[in-house]
């Protein structure tokens, strides 16, 4: 999944239990094993120094910078639409706490590719099992629609149903 859904679906997570924020935070964490657990479409990651799977030593060239932009926009989009999405509902606060959360994990695989220490082991060791290997690769175009569509159905779900 793209930072930006888990992002969204995190805050939406948040929203669920606006009375007990500590566990709606520990919830939206939760919640990106279980989004990655479905299939899914991933943007490709350039660099080897920012891909989790290779733990590269950092060079900055081309590449990285490519990442750089496309990791922190998605990032950044992310958090936009999760406080627009769920600020009015949780407050500003919990939105991006909810967003961050639901992110978390995959900033975790770059530390771990660079600090291969516990607790991130067995993070890592637990994110790559239940991480889907059904990649929805067909096309960039179907791959962010999907994207998209998913996270309709859990804004439109936490907003409208619960």
């Amino acid at each position: 999944m793209t930072l930006t859904t888990h992002a969204i679906v995190g805050a939406a997570v948040v929203s669920l239990v606006p009375q007990h924020p500590i566990l709606g935070i520990c919830a939206a964490f939760v919640s990106h094993f279980a989004a990655d657990a479905i299939p899914h479409w991933d943007y490709p990651i350039a660099s080897s120094s920012v891909n989790p799977h290779y733990g590269m030593p950092m060079k900055y060239d081309k590449s990285f910078w490519i990442d750089v932009v496309r990791i922190g926009s998605d990032g950044s989009l992310g958090i936009l639409l999760s406080v627009l999405f769920f600020a009015p509902v949780v407050g500003l606060l919990m939105a991006i706490l909810g967003a961050l959360a639901g992110m978390l994990p995959d900033p975790l695989q770059f530390v771990y590719a660079h600090f291969k220490h516990e607790p991130l082991v067995s993070l890592q060791r637990f994110h790559t099992w239940i991480h889907t290997n059904n990649h929805l690769e067909n096309s960039i175009a179907f791959g962010v629609f999907s994207q998209v569509l998913f996270i309709a159905l859990v804004v439109s779900f936490v907003r409208f149903v619960v």
